[in-house]
């Protein structure tokens, strides 16, 4: 799982590991389709979001069919590789 600040999101409430699912199967969405889709009070997604957004998991962007609304979506990983992906023999011929 995603570790950040030596919290990961199994050290995180139940509500916070719903909002991340429900993200992580029908991302990116707004904070009222978090709520709709969760079932949870907005209060309580709002409160998830935050806690998410502490440990290094969700990104927050401008949703521009609405601009007064924000997009969620979870965080990609970084590769290890610095994020060049691919095959290190492919690139350095000898």
């Amino acid at each position: 799982m995603v570790e950040t600040d030596g919290e990961e999101i199994t050290d995180l409430p139940p509500s916070a590991k719903l909002v991340f699912k429900v993200l992580e199967y029908d991302g990116p969405l707004t904070q009222k389709q978090i709520v709709e889709e969760s079932m949870l009070s907005a209060r309580t997604v709002r409160y998830a979001l935050e806690r998410l957004n502490d440990i290094g998991i969700v990104d927050e962007d401008i949703y521009f069919a609405d601009a007064r609304q924000s997009l969620y979506r979870i965080r990609e990983p970084v590769a290890a590789d610095g994020g060049k992906g691919g095959n290190k023999d492919a690139c350095c011929a000898e």
